[in-house]
């Protein structure tokens, strides 16, 4: 039997999932465009359905939590266009849950590939997981003389930072 290559690279829905709030979540933006549908079309099924998504499936974004991408987005210009909603982000029940909402053949076999970028993600945090107690441990069995190879694990180790610092000016300063 032949077997079909992925719909969309599994790189391509990595990169989407993002994490907020404690959750690894998707915008509905993203989820639209992998699923071939409009970002209000996308909504406006949810909304016809909104018994299936509870705040632990789907939630809509804070002013706060988009104001960075609002500033990357040349078109959002919130004055002249009108009211501009905060995305939704959809958690991996939220995403599997689209998947009885949109019944088209590509947004079932999108959800298909997105539920695996989920398990692959999930098995990966494990497995990183795993590493860090590893290295704790052997951090307890030897002495400082390993100080320094330990803190370059646990700097490698480290999430990122959840806001940037403040970078200077660019350009000649006088």
């Amino acid at each position: 039997m032949k077997t079909n290559p992925a719909l969309i690279p599994k790189e391509v829905i990595e990169k989407r999932i993002l994490f907020l709030r404690c959750y690894k979540v998707m915008l509905d933006r993203d989820l639209s465009a992998l699923y071939g549908v409009t970002t209000k079309a996308l909504n406006q099924a949810v909304k016809r359905n909104r018994e299936r998504f509870p705040n632990d499936f789907m939630f809509r974004l804070t002013p706060a939590e988009t104001e960075n991408w609002r500033s990357q987005i040349v078109t959002s210009n919130r004055e002249k266009m009108g009211i501009r909603r905060s995305p939704y982000a959809f958690t991996e029940n939220g995403v599997a849950m689209l998947s009885s909402v949109l019944n088209s053949r590509r947004a079932i076999l999108v959800n298909i590939e997105i539920m695996r970028a989920f398990t692959r993600l999930r098995e990966m945090l494990r497995s990183h997981k795993k590493i860090w107690e590893k290295i704790e441990t052997m951090e307890k069995k030897y002495d400082s003389q390993f100080k320094a190879v330990f803190d370059a694990l646990r700097k490698l180790f480290a999430p990122p930072d959840p806001e940037p610092k403040p970078k200077g000016p660019i350009g000649f300063q006088p």
